[in-house]
């Protein structure tokens, strides 16, 4: 069997774990920290944005049973790729939206995506979304993953609270 991994970012990494968790040929989700300078942050230095980190998630999956593009498409429908400066109440460089690539035909993937939504009209401002190479990708402290398990309750008024919710149900929920 072969593996795969994609790494997406788009805001808090508590709220990216659920939507990729659930679905079929999925191994695993890991909230972690991408795109810096600094080896091995912690949670407290990638807030203070001095490394250059964004928080991100990596996904393991089985491109046999779900594809790339598919994960694209869940991806999409968890953030506002018109903001570029976070992500719903979380602001800053740690929390922007950015698709990892990690091979030529992930970034083909992830660019066509990008302007079949574009050219969609779904929404008026422009996708800002970017699409980078992947670097090393550091997962975060064990108290941050499988956060919406873990804490169901303060991930759910999380995820209404800071507006992502929202946010989906009012440019998605006709999907």
């Amino acid at each position: 069997m072969t593996e795969e991994r994609a790494i997406f970012a788009g805001g808090c990494f508590w709220c990216m774990v659920k939507p990729f968790d659930q679905m079929p040929g999925i191994k695993q989700v890991v909230s972690g920290y991408t795109g810096g300078q600094v080896p091995n942050p912690t949670y407290e230095e990638v807030c203070s944005g001095m490394t250059g980190h964004t928080e991100a998630v990596e996904i393991t999956f089985d491109p046999a049973v779900i594809s790339y593009q598919q994960l694209v498409d869940i991806y999409w429908q968890q953030t506002d790729p018109t903001d570029a400066f976070g992500q719903f109440a979380d602001r800053g460089d740690s929390y922007r939206p950015v698709i990892f690539y990690t091979s030529p035909e992930q970034k083909n993937v992830a660019e066509m995506s990008k302007n079949q939504l574009q050219s969609s009209g779904r929404f008026k401002d422009p996708i800002v979304t970017t699409i980078e190479p992947a670097q090393t990708f550091y997962p975060a402290e064990e108290y941050h993953q499988d956060f919406y398990r873990k804490n169901p309750a303060h991930y759910n008024a999380y995820s209404e609270g800071s507006g992502r919710k929202g946010f989906i149900r009012k440019h998605w929920d006709n999907q």
